[in-house]
């Protein structure tokens, strides 16, 4: 059993490198102390369609926005529960898109998976493929735009652009740790539900969920007998288009804080943010190749987060904790036993700029020797 472990007030600050959380800019932080205010009065109205309507309006989309206190992990599992009446094809390249299938498959639902081995990349051809030969109509697709546990960016737009073929077929991306630092033509692409995380490239503090839903989406679970409570489209769109608020308590600390962040993000606009992230990656992958090797297939790396093979055999374990201890920087080990010491991870992601990024690299070529 685990035992109490008192939280103190002694623990040095470390800059998160982090495939999420990432760093959070100071005003941010501190837009979370403000007075408490009742998430029924106008001023939660005037907060909620804020932040709604800007996330709109930085995603580029016309299509709805849903924002709730929770996981991006609660939205994983409402979709399948507001979209899926029997039958859902599931793309699997690591451990998040493998957990979208387990989802499923615990709410009920036939799963049919899609499966590539971990660092491989979905590809469309295949897709078409497998729609094409099944028997009966698939209800939705499933794919992770950004696989966090391998640093593989999965074309989801092609993809997208199959599934349009199938208009009883929706199509779903989960892309928690690329959106916001990573472009993606929502609209343009067929993509009925796409979801994120703020702690991840939104820069944030956790807590909160972003969900963007397409018309057809909305229509679908209306004609469902069952659907989501908390995270249904009905449910929570409506009551925004009646209250301008959420129907159940939010988090309202984090939700101020993401009226702040989300105007330093219209500030820089979504296609430098793009950029910047677009750069750091590269800066990543050449220092990668220079003394290591990328374990994601070639031509389809993350724009977030770079997973580095460990060609030299370092002590992944023991680097990260001297960069800790020596550089006050934290970056992630291989994601769970299979890749643990095999890998690691560096998220380049949120505020953070090439410079930055190169101060860990630095640390890591220090601690490790290279």
């Amino acid at each position: 059993m685990t035992s109490n472990r008192e939280y103190g007030d002694d623990y040095p600050d470390k800059t998160l490198y982090l495939p999420g959380p990432t760093e959070v800019r100071n005003d941010v932080i501190e837009a979370m102390c403000e007075p408490m205010f009742g998430h029924r009065m106008d001023r939660m109205t005037d907060l909620y369609t804020t932040i709604v309507e800007d996330t709109k309006e930085f995603l580029d989309t016309d299509n709805d926005v849903i924002v709730l206190t929770a996981s991006g992990t609660a939205f994983m599992e409402s979709t399948v529960l507001n979209l899926v009446d029997e039958r859902v094809l599931c793309t699997t390249c690591g451990s998040f898109s493998e957990r979208q299938a387990n989802v499923a498959e615990r709410l009920g639902k036939t799963v049919d998976r899609l499966e590539y081995d971990w660092g491989q990349a979905v590809k469309p051809g295949d897709v078409r493929e497998a729609l094409e030969e099944s028997d009966r109509e698939y209800d939705a697709v499933t794919c992770v735009m950004n696989e966090t546990s391998t640093g593989v960016r999965n074309p989801i737009e092609a993809t997208g652009d199959v599934v349009a073929e199938y208009p009883d077929t929706s199509f779903v991306v989960d892309a928690i740790s690329a959106l916001g630092g990573d472009y993606v033509d929502i609209d343009g692409h067929n993509i009925d539900v796409i979801f994120t995380s703020v702690q991840k490239a939104f820069a944030m503090p956790p807590g909160l969920a972003v969900c963007v839903v397409s018309d057809d989406a909305y229509e679908r679970e209306l004609a469902k007998e069952s659907a989501s409570w908390y995270g249904g489209f009905q449910r929570t769109l409506d009551y925004y288009d009646r209250k301008g608020q959420t129907h159940s308590t939010p988090a309202i600390p984090v939700m101020l804080a993401y009226r702040t962040q989300m105007k330093h993000m219209l500030d820089e606009g979504h296609q430098v943010r793009d950029e910047r992230h677009r750069e750091m990656a590269e800066y990543t992958r050449e220092w990668a190749r220079e003394h290591f090797g990328l374990f994601a297939e070639e031509g389809y790396r993350s724009q977030t987060v770079t997973c580095i093979e460990n060609t030299r055999d370092i002590d992944v374990a023991a680097t990260i904790e001297a960069v800790s201890e020596q550089y006050d920087m934290a970056f992630a080990n291989g994601y769970g036993s299979r890749l643990s010491e095999k890998t690691f991870r560096i998220g380049h992601m949120g505020e953070h700029d090439v410079e930055s990024i190169r101060a860990l690299t630095d640390a890591i070529e220090d601690v490790a020797d290279l």
